[in-house]
């Protein structure tokens, strides 16, 4: 076994009555970056915990290296521990090394080279050596500075606590102790989730430098492209979860040749069950047994009779071991992965040469300013920009949400649907079924009924929304929109918690020409690289306008 791998076998882990991992195993060897993929409630983040110690599986085991690394585990601190205060933490093993180190030489000087415990204390000191080598210890107090400038919190005071520090900066801080750390194997569940460009550009550096196993789950899918040597798709396969070796790309070629492999397997026995069921049940009522012999063929009728029975019931009990075989070995019905299909998703408009919303001089105190933005219908705008600067409040504003200094002026009769970061529902006990229904109305359920817009499996429509995942209510949320398109779809982060395949097929939606106008606010570069409409980037200030490109 390699020295620091991290194996899980047979795992097995039921929730709430079901089985969310079933037989999963993993091998993360030193070098491999492995990203686990899949829809939301497929065990991503439950296959983590199992491998970090956090929960213990129903059946099956897991080994871990000594010191492995989870970045949900790596803040025990409370508000009132301050930034030295975890960076000392994350450095107290490359502290502890050098300090050993400088120790055992000493003591290796002072013990003459034939004195019996030389040899112990040689060893040792070898010992202590590698591991320091493996954590780059000589390096720690430098790499500290670099990655927390890296992660932009490098102007921050260390006499900052956590307590005044926002969630995504507290975040930020424990993937810098984790980097600082260098642990011989590390868990990451969605770590590119609160970084800009530059940051998660930093991110895949780090990781593509460490000499030890990584194992991570994201939505990121230029994140998953840039940094995995393997891909493991949790996603139901014929076979059990599927490991992919290399990046995004080459695994999209590779998923849909394993999906189309399994369809047509599953058609060709289902076509050889029909026709051997057909060979079992009929073929032997072809000839009747009791059917007299014609007058011709009185002198051989029991013989040649006799003959033809034989023949045909040899082959009915071919055919019936066969169906019995192939009964028991069949490959399972392909589930029918979600798959987005809602049509347009913005509204027609009536005719007019006024904008649907036009914006001057506009300002939200210490948020957003903007001196000038039209939307015009058929308009599909991309807002980009840093964290903080500007995005979420520039669709609050087009969506008459949030107050603002300067003109705002919107179309009347202008309909308009926001898909916020973290929507609401107003009842948490209902079903996401009856949430559908009540919103969009019996008729307009009926004419869309949500299943068939491809956001939620069947299984998760009777569920109360409560008990949906964080990625389960915000594609509610979007289908409630969809449902019934308004004139200016606005969507926040629309990307976050779906599965990659949805995304792709979210961004050809929205890429779509059609009636209506939508503005799509996005971090993801995915989504940016093969955006083809306009878009307008947000400066890091107090969302300073940049230039609206075409």
């Amino acid at each position: 076994m390699p020295q620091h791998a991290l194996l899980a076998h047979d795992l097995v882990r039921c929730l709430g009555g079901r089985r969310v991992l079933d037989g999963v195993s993993l091998t993360a060897s030193p070098g491999h970056r492995i990203g686990l993929i899949g829809e939301n409630g497929v065990g991503k983040s439950t296959l983590l915990r199992l491998l970090g110690g956090v929960d213990e599986p129903d059946a099956g085991t897991v080994s871990r290296p000594d010191g492995l690394g989870f970045l949900h585990q790596e803040m025990p601190f409370d508000a009132a521990t301050t930034i030295a205060a975890v960076l000392d933490e994350a450095l107290r093993e490359a502290h502890e090394d050098l300090a050993e180190l400088e120790r055992l030489g000493e003591e290796l000087a002072r013990v003459a080279e034939d004195d019996p415990g030389h040899r112990e204390i040689l060893d040792a000191y070898g010992r202590r050596l590698e591991q320091a080598q493996d954590r780059e210890s000589w390096d720690a107090d430098r790499r500290a500075a670099l990655v927390l400038d890296g992660l932009g919190l490098g102007a921050f005071g260390h006499d900052r606590t956590l307590g005044s520090l926002s969630g995504g900066q507290r975040g930020r801080l424990a993937l810098a102790a984790l980097l600082v750390r260098r642990p011989p194997a590390l868990l990451l569940d969605e770590p590119t989730n609160h970084l800009d460009d530059s940051a998660a550009a930093f991110l895949e550096e780090q990781l593509r430098g460490l000499s030890g196993a990584v194992v991570l789950a994201s939505h990121d899918r230029a994140f998953l492209d840039a940094v995995c040597t393997d891909l493991i798709d949790l996603d139901p396969a014929v076979d059990g979860p599927v490991r992919y070796g290399g990046d995004y790309s080459a695994y999209l070629g590779e998923k849909r040749a394993e999906r189309q492999r399994w369809e047509r397997r599953y058609t060709e026995e289902q076509e050889e069950l029909a026709e051997l069921r057909h060979s079992a049940g009929v073929t032997a009522r072809r000839v009747a047994p009791d059917r007299g012999p014609r007058d011709n063929e009185k002198m051989g009728y029991g013989h040649r009779a006799g003959r033809v029975q034989s023949q045909i019931s040899r082959r009915v009990r071919n055919a019936t071991r066969r169906l019995e075989e192939l009964e028991r070995a069949q490959v399972a019905a392909p589930p029918r992965p979600l798959r987005f299909a809602a049509g347009e998703l913005a509204a027609q408009v009536e005719e007019g040469e006024r904008p649907l919303v036009s914006l001057r001089e506009v300002r939200v105190a210490g948020r957003l300013a903007l001196d000038g933005l039209e939307v015009a219908p058929g308009d599909r705008l991309l807002v980009t920009g840093g964290n903080g600067a500007g995005k979420s409040t520039l669709l609050a504003v087009l969506a008459g949400r949030l107050p603002a200094e300067g003109e705002v002026h919107r179309r009347p009769g202008l309909t308009v649907g926001l898909l916020t970061q973290d929507p609401r529902f107003e009842r948490l006990d209902r079903t996401a079924r009856d949430t559908y229904e009540l919103s969009v109305g019996p008729e307009r359920a009926e004419n869309v009924p949500i299943g068939s817009l491809g956001l939620l499996h069947e299984a998760d429509l009777d569920r109360p929304v409560g008990h949906l995942s964080v990625g389960q209510r915000r594609r509610l949320a979007l289908a409630l929109l969809v449902a019934r398109p308004p004139h200016l779809l606005l969507l926040d982060e629309p990307t976050n918690h779906l599965s990659p395949r949805l995304c792709d097929e979210l961004e050809e939606a929205l890429g779509t020409a059609g009636p209506g106008a939508i503005v799509v606010a996005s971090h993801d570069r995915w989504l940016r690289r093969r955006w083809r409409g306009q878009e307008l980037r947000l400066g890091p200030e107090r969302g300073d306008q940049g230039e609206v490109r075409h």
